[in-house]
């Protein structure tokens, strides 16, 4: 469905051939959550949330006779339906509290062996008579037995776990060892895809044509005044992080500042045309070692399309933007922009890097889509001069040749690099060469612990064994100079360590900025032409 073209309903369900008919019914339903997004009058709201139900309807009628129907990451997530996935330990967790009932492990998909023996040794009393020495031992008996019901497995696994006296951490570690599937029966769960949206305020009906990617002036929106922002309380920011990381599930995918988000650190903000935004922080004990980390879940018109995650270091942020598949014909250049806009506000950041992966760096989806484009387009440039020749001539043969797509293998050589885009009054291109992996790898042969204690000398400040202190004195060890600092930069360093210790990651990046000797140091270890090694595991946005 094009942005232009005349709002149509789709056809009733009823008319869906027979034989594909779960590829197209998700198809139908896809169109029908674009409208509701974007509904052009009230008529048509009302209309699509009555065909919605319909589809659904039909949906949990296919899914009785074909149980796999919609378990692809692409359409699962509908109501009525099911589907299998692995997901880490607080999402289980979440799942099972907030879906009660819905979500079990899936045993029929997973083949029970000795992986699971170091969990076992810890969780269940006198297993060890069975694991030191049994040839076959079974598993699946010890858990049953503890959770007196085949249908508690789940709960009672997480119980124990919970019950163990570890760290958080060390508990996702132990049950990632499981990996072991879980089956939501969605049902009329309000996770679903299908399901109410979220209330709003006034709808914002689309009676005009959609704001286009060519309409949109990155330069004049982060000058445009800055969205409004509003810290809601700790119960709604509870609640909204139990329906990210739900919402997410539902659509097969974990984002790291849904699972661990900060329900202190929640905030709202109208970005106006129906849009609003839920963004946060993670709590000290998620935090990342160097960087700030904070993600944002979108709405458009009470229904989720898409979220956004931020890793920000001094000025610089990396970005990932992420609308789902359902809602890429929609306004989303103008709502990047606009997030955009509102991470400068809030953060203080004013450059901005988009990973290769982003772009199709290993990422089938982003090629087919052409992201490289999407955000070329906006005023992104290459972070490697090599590139420029090629993207001249592609940018050529576009203005040249109506309907001209660049072919797949031409957008994996333009994509081998971040796309950068720094505004005005920012150093330009400073960043450009940076990667925070480059800093940490140079570091590798420090002792943490020596580092720690020359730098506190150094400071001549006594510290304990805290982790952000050690974090940062890793770093701070790198200058020469560090004896000869004055007494203020010294000091400096000891309020951006309890910065990151704080409630919120705003006031770190605020004293990190301030900070020329610390911003040159982290520069100077992490700039290189190359990354050192090639990244295997980018972020999931």
């Amino acid at each position: 469905m094009t942005q232009k073209n005349k709002t149509v309903l789709p056809p009733p369900c009823p008319a869906l051939p027979r034989r594909p008919v779960a590829a197209r019914l998700a198809k139908h339903i896809d169109q029908l959550l674009f409208l509701r997004a974007y509904p052009p009058d009230a008529l048509t709201l009302r209309r699509v949330e009555k065909a919605l139900r319909q589809a659904t309807n039909q949906a949990t009628r296919i899914a009785v006779r074909q149980p796999a129907a919609f378990e692809a990451p692409e359409v699962s997530g509908i109501g009525g339906t099911a589907f299998t996935a692995i997901f880490s330990y607080e999402v289980a967790r979440r799942l099972a509290e907030l879906e009660r009932g819905r979500v079990k492990i899936d045993w029929d998909n997973y083949e029970i062996d000795d992986r699971l023996a170091p969990a076992w040794r810890r969780l269940f009393a006198l297993a060890e008579e069975d694991l030191a020495v049994e040839a076959h031992v079974p598993y699946l008996e010890w858990l049953q037995s503890a959770a007196g019901s085949p249908d508690r497995t789940l709960e009672e696994l997480l119980l124990r776990l919970h019950l163990l006296p570890i760290t958080g951490r060390e508990k996702a570690d132990l049950y990632a060892t499981l990996q072991l599937p879980l089956r939501w029966e969605l049902g009329g769960s309000p996770a679903a895809r299908t399901s109410l949206p979220r209330r709003t305020a006034r709808i914002f009906y689309h009676r005009g044509p959609l704001i286009s990617r060519s309409e949109v002036s990155l330069e004049k929106e982060l000058c445009a005044p800055p969205p409004e922002v509003e810290l809601v309380d700790l119960e709604t920011g509870q609640a909204f992080l139990n329906m990210a990381v739900a919402t997410s599930a539902a659509r097969q995918r974990e984002l790291y500042g849904f699972t661990y988000g900060d329900p202190a650190t929640v905030r709202r903000a109208d970005l106006g045309r129906g849009v609003e935004v839920f963004l946060c922080g993670v709590p000290t004990e998620w935090r990342l070692p160097l960087r700030a980390y904070h993600a944002a879940m979108i709405f458009k018109n009470g229904v989720p399309v898409g979220y956004f995650e931020t890793l920000s270091l001094f000025e610089r942020m990396e970005v990932g933007f992420n609308i789902y598949y359902t809602f890429r014909g929609g306004e989303s250049a103008w709502i990047f922009a606009r997030l955009l806009r509102l991470f400068n506000q809030w953060l203080g950041v004013t450059s901005f890097s988009i990973d290769p992966y982003q772009i199709g760096r290993d990422n089938q989806e982003a090629i087919d889509s052409g992201a490289f484009w999407f955000y070329r387009k906006l005023g992104f440039r290459p972070a490697r001069e090599e590139i420029l020749p090629l993207l001249e001539r592609e940018e050529c043969r576009l203005r040249e040749k109506p309907g001209y797509r660049t072919p797949p293998a031409i957008l994996r050589k333009l994509c081998v690099a971040p796309l950068v885009y720094d505004m005005s009054g920012t150093q330009q291109g400073v960043w450009d060469h940076f990667h925070i992996r480059n800093v940490a790898l140079r570091l590798q042969q420090r002792s943490p612990a020596e580092a720690a204690e020359r730098v506190a000398r150094a400071l001549r400040v006594k510290v304990g064994p805290h982790r952000e202190f050690i974090n940062l004195a890793l770093v701070v060890d790198a200058a020469p100079d560090l004896e000869a600092w004055p007494a203020q930069d010294k000091q400096a360093i000891m309020n951006i360590v309890r910065a990151k210790m704080g409630a919120e990651e705003t006031e770190y990046l605020r004293l990190m900025r301030q900070h020329r000797r610390l911003r040159e140091i982290f520069l100077r270890l992490g700039t290189q032409r190359e990354p050192m090694m090639a990244s295997t595991n980018p972020s999931a946005v």
